[in-house]
């Protein structure tokens, strides 16, 4: 899921689903028109665990993929790496992305590109990182997206990591794996595909990486003390009256919730520190890539 900031709406810069009714929405935008800010599955500890595991320093040029509008954009740029960039495929994204500003030297930019195909230079990112996107995508969409961050990538400096949904146990049963990535499509309206953590890393190691570091977390984004912590007192009570203010958004909210809860015991949120594997060659050219779309 994406991350925002109200700024935005005060800046007079749309969000992504506007226009769209509270029925029809991505749950993800819906709860961003309501004002949360942290979406990730594992909320701001885990993202805070994240970029402390990549280790961002001023030498950095950060590369962050489904960016959203910036919320762990700015935390990034508190670590004043030497560049970041910040890709999304949504328009009303990149325009709030391009807003942002950096406190120190930071060259700061956003571009409209999908993750599979930045169009980005070869190997000019020390750090890549990506939250709660690539469950979203079906499987060969996951591959050609972590191909694309091992093109992007440094050789000898290169870091990556992900935060993203994910399913419990390794040993889950086929048949109730499938029964709730059904409820969770039908509950937030995007094709969530969550790997377990074996899955997970499986998949980053057949695309020419090695996982250095895991961490998990329970998957407790619309609990009331998740909402606090990620929000803050006075967020959370704001979110909370507009969505009684708001009956329809207010039905979404209280069934994905719903979802979650019948779901816990099985659904939970990691996030994997991994490096380039030096025996492994770089991802494909472009034209190999899309050979595989």
């Amino acid at each position: 899921m994406a991350t925002t900031d109200h700024s935005a709406l005060r800046n007079g810069i749309s969000l992504p689903g506007d226009g769209l009714d509270a029925a029809r929405v991505p749950g993800h935008w819906l709860l961003a028109r309501l004002g949360k800010r942290v979406l990730r599955p594992g909320g701001v500890e885990l993202t805070r665990w994240m970029l402390d595991a990549l280790g961002v320093d001023p030498e950095d040029r950060v590369v962050e993929l489904a960016a959203g509008l910036g919320a762990t954009a700015r935390l990034t740029l508190a670590r004043r790496p030497a560049a970041y960039t910040a890709v999304d495929r949504d328009a009303a994204a990149v325009a709030a992305l391009s807003a942002l500003t950096a406190p120190g030297a930071t060259q700061v930019r956003a571009v409209r590109s999908d993750a599979a195909d930045t169009r980005l230079p070869d190997g000019d990112a020390t750090v890549v990182y990506g939250e709660a996107m690539l469950t979203m995508q079906p499987e060969a969409a996951k591959r050609r997206i972590v191909r694309e961050v091992r093109r992007l990538l440094d050789d000898s400096t290169g870091r990556y990591a992900i935060h993203e949904l994910c399913l419990l146990p390794d040993d889950l049963d086929p048949a109730l794996a499938e029964r709730i990535t059904h409820d969770l499509r039908e509950a937030i309206h995007v094709g969530a595909r969550p790997l377990t953590p074996t899955a997970w890393s499986d998949l980053l190691a057949d695309e020419g990486f090695t996982v250095t570091a895991r961490r998990t977390a329970p998957m407790a984004l619309l609990e009331p003390r998740r909402l606090i912590a990620d929000e803050g007192p006075a967020p959370a009570l704001r979110i909370a009256g507009r969505a009684l203010r708001d009956p329809a958004a207010l039905r979404r909210v209280l069934h994905m919730r719903r979802v979650f809860r019948r779901h816990s015991a099985h659904l939970g949120a990691i996030s994997l520190l991994a490096v380039p594997t030096p025996s492994r060659p770089r991802g494909g050219t472009r034209d190999d890539r899309h050979r595989d779309q």
